[in-house]
């Protein structure tokens, strides 16, 4: 059975691209590999709290693997730390050799990662690239997925559609423009929970602000957990 890598954004290609790849019986996903940005303490783009982001691989059973960019990175630091990611990957397990991203339609951006993967020694896989977005998006909701859009970028996408619940309410709000899966950068979304996770997330939505004068985030934190009551 081939082992394999996940680059794990906090979102729901991701985790759908996890239970993809879960119901296959020739690989088996060993751990997740998630970009973070310094200072910040969150997911790249997403803007998913770290707290958030390891809750998450706790729910998936998987362990992170995290590699680290400073703010306004450019491409080479990104590649840099990407690289020395994997490499720690490779001295966690051995002969691992193969990582998976949920890409669903962009070519170009699959050209580029491809084209990494193989500087550097690695194999990448999309499970989900070519999907019809739209049937997909109702797929992920009718299996169970729960998500919510955590950024949104407003030059593609009204920023009060951040914070919505990524359902069936909110595909038929969208406008005919937009990807149903936000493909093309229109949204990004935080998985609280779905069929890849053994518990949901409980989450609470968080403050509102707006980055560089475009994106729209909407934060979401890990609802403090009540203390249980003492044994009588």
């Amino acid at each position: 059975m081939k082992q394999i890598l996940l680059s794990w954004s906090g979102g729901k290609d991701a985790a759908w691209t996890l239970h993809t790849l879960r119901q296959r019986d020739d690989v088996r996903v060993v751990g997740l590999l998630t970009t973070l940005t310094e200072g910040f303490d969150r997911v790249s783009m997403q803007g998913i709290r770290r707290e958030v982001l390891h809750a998450q691989a706790s729910a998936t059973g998987l362990p992170v693997i995290e590699a680290w960019i400073p703010q306004r990175a450019d491409n080479a630091t990104y590649e840099a730390s990407f690289a020395a990611a994997l490499q720690q990957a490779g001295e966690h397990w051995p002969g691992l050799s193969h990582i998976a991203y949920g890409d669903l339609l962009l070519a170009d951006i699959k050209t580029w990662r491809e084209a990494l993967c193989a500087r550097l020694g690695w194999r990448p896989l999309f499970p989900l690239f070519g999907s019809d977005t739209a049937a997909l998006a109702r797929e992920m909701i009718a299996g169970g997925l729960r998500a919510s859009l955590c950024c949104v970028d407003t030059q593609q996408l009204d920023g009060e559609f951040s914070g919505r619940a990524f359902n069936a309410a909110l595909l038929e709000a969208l406008p005919r423009a937009c990807d149903p899966c936000g493909e093309n950068g229109e949204f990004h979304t935080c998985v609280a929970d779905g069929p890849m996770f053994a518990r949901p997330l409980q989450l609470d939505r968080g403050e509102h602000v707006l980055r560089d004068e475009r994106f729209a985030y909407t934060d979401f934190l890990l609802r403090p957990q009540t203390p249980a009551a003492p044994a009588t």
